[in-house]
């Protein structure tokens, strides 16, 4: 922005920096001056040459105040230069602000964020927070006020479930500025965190922390999906250090006043923003600790890269090992174990037909947790179905490998039926299965295993379970009896085939070998023809 020598003359009888800035340049026998961080840009330069060019009168209001403050105190525009300047007509504006209703502060601090670092600088934007504040606790409850902390009550627990109560019934209630306050910018809002002395770890209110995530929510909502990447990467720090803020707030209220579903909620809220590690390990801990709480819901966050799976594995890992190491084996916590298993098991079964899940992941999932935490292995067999299923083209290592997590002798005998006839589970596991069951005399008597010796090409020998006589009137499996005769019958001849297959290859192999060898010995056994000259 460039002023030309009349401009400069007019603005000079009531700038002071103006003054200075035309001594300067007349010195170097400049004729323009360039301003390249005028507070407004073109709009605070049109306001402040209307106001000379009028003879200092404008029309000040709600809309133009901050800007007409800013530009006054960078140029310098004081009684010293000119009789009721305009940095002392916006100062009798701003002084009336207590009176002012509550959009008319509202449209003032919005209209502020166009020259925030100069509205900051001079305190405007804490004036202007501190008076909506007070506005706020004009028109709450007492205990529901801005910077209010529930340590402030004692620390009993009648008082913490009273208080929990009143602060989740008032946010409902006495929320009614929520909405109104997400027009404004995220500096801002950090103002007025800063204001109540509750920003970062500082933050011990609970309506505050209520409303940063409906701040956050808001923002997110209303946001397009660059924007969203621009928040991930960092570009909006404002609004990180929100989030961080809010977590704070979470970590900081008594046991029990947020529910686990609430956690996680925030949890998939936070992570659109950028925050520290650190604070992210906080708010997981917390969840970690109640994880026998939450619902297979809670657990299916969404991976945050797509092409490496749909759902965020590794999150589940950390908290079931925070759980693990917040619960010992004792008596006490034996339940919670075993309901965070029946989870995990949910769990398992839903993201096994994820076609990016490894098999290596799944397995640390249903090994995240201790034996004690199962009663049965049927959840994890069932997820392990789905997950053969699902990805066909797995060697047979990959498939017994997939077996190791399953502890047989947990199998109830029916889910052992269905495990045996299962033709994606090796051989070898479905022998184990079987080998494991409880059984009563009577039953292990109508089943036996043989050793089947392969052909000499394979490394091991193969068992099969060969049911004896009378096993149709067995109870439990008369229904299926049949089937699994002919299974086992199919699995006898395909092992025969093989052995065939195998021995037909063989003396093929060393017919071509010995017809080779006869044509070499001839070939040099075969003398020279002599030349005819």
């Amino acid at each position: 922005m460039v002023t030309t020598d009349l401009f400069s003359e007019v603005v000079s009888r009531y700038s002071g920096w103006m003054r200075s800035m035309m001594n300067n340049h007349i010195q170097l026998e400049i004729s323009g001056l360039e301003i390249d961080d005028f507070p407004g840009g073109s709009f605070g330069f049109e306001l402040v040459t209307r106001f000379c060019y009028s003879n200092g009168q404008i029309e000040i209001s709600m809309s133009n105040v901050a800007i007409l403050h800013c530009c006054a105190v960078y140029l310098d525009m004081t009684e010293e230069y000119a009789v009721c300047n305009l940095l002392r007509q916006t100062e009798a504006f701003l002084d009336g602000m207590l009176c002012w209703t509550w959009s008319d502060v509202l449209m003032c601090l919005k209209a502020s964020e166009s020259v925030f670092e100069y509205a900051d600088s001079c305190g405007l934007v804490d004036r202007l927070v501190c008076t909506l504040v007070a506005k706020v606790t004009h028109n709450s409850d007492p205990t529901t006020a801005l910077g209010h902390s529930p340590s402030s009550f004692s620390s009993s627990p009648e008082s913490l479930a009273k208080s929990s109560s009143s602060a989740s019934s008032s946010s409902a209630t006495k929320a009614w500025w929520f909405d109104n306050l997400t027009i404004l910018g995220p500096k801002t809002i950090e103002s007025l965190t800063r204001c109540l002395g509750s920003s970062g770890s500082d933050n011990h209110s609970l309506l505050l922390t209520e409303f940063l995530f409906h701040y956050l929510k808001s923002s997110k909502r209303g946001s397009s999906s660059a924007s969203i990447k621009q928040l991930k990467t960092g570009h909006h720090q404002g609004y990180g250090n929100l989030a961080e803020t809010a977590i704070h707030g979470v970590l900081s209220a008594p046991k029990g006043m947020f529910t686990c579903r609430k956690l996680f909620w925030a949890l998939r809220l936070v992570s659109s923003f950028s925050v520290s590690k650190d604070t992210r390990l906080g708010l997981e801990c917390l969840i970690g600790g109640m994880l026998d709480k939450a619902t297979l819901d809670d657990l299916l966050v969404s991976g945050s890269n797509k092409p490496r799976g749909a759902y965020d594995v590794n999150l589940v890992l950390r908290l079931t090992k925070m759980f693990v190491d917040s619960c010992d084996e004792c008596d006490d916590n034996i339940p919670k174990m075993k309901k965070a298993g029946r989870l995990i098991d949910r769990y398992l079964g839903e993201i096994s037909p994820d076609h990016n899940l490894k098999v290596s992941k799944f397995l640390k999932v249903a090994e995240s947790l201790p034996d004690c935490a199962r009663d049965c292995f049927d959840g994890v067999y069932r997820a392990i179905d789905i997950y053969l299923e699902s990805h066909p083209s797995l060697s047979s290592e990959e498939r017994a490998k997939l077996c190791r997590c399953l502890k047989y002798e947990k199998l109830s005998l029916e889910v052992c039926k269905y495990l045996a006839k299962n033709p994606k589970i090796p051989p070898t596991a479905a022998v184990e299965a079987l080998k494991s069951q409880p059984c009563s005399k009577k039953t292990k008597e109508e089943f036996t295993v043989v050793h089947v010796e392969k052909p000499k090409t394979a490394k091991n020998n193969i068992e099969l379970v060969v049911y004896k006589e009378g096993f149709g009137d067995c109870d439990g499996f008369s229904e299926e009896s049949e089937d699994m005769r002919k299974n086992i019958k199919r699995m006898q001849r395909r092992v025969v085939e093989l052995e065939e297959v195998c021995k037909e290859m063989k003396s093929q192999m060393w017919s071509m070998a010995r017809k080779n060898n006869k044509t070499m010995m001839s070939n040099n056994n075969r003398s020279p023809m002599p030349r005819l000259c």
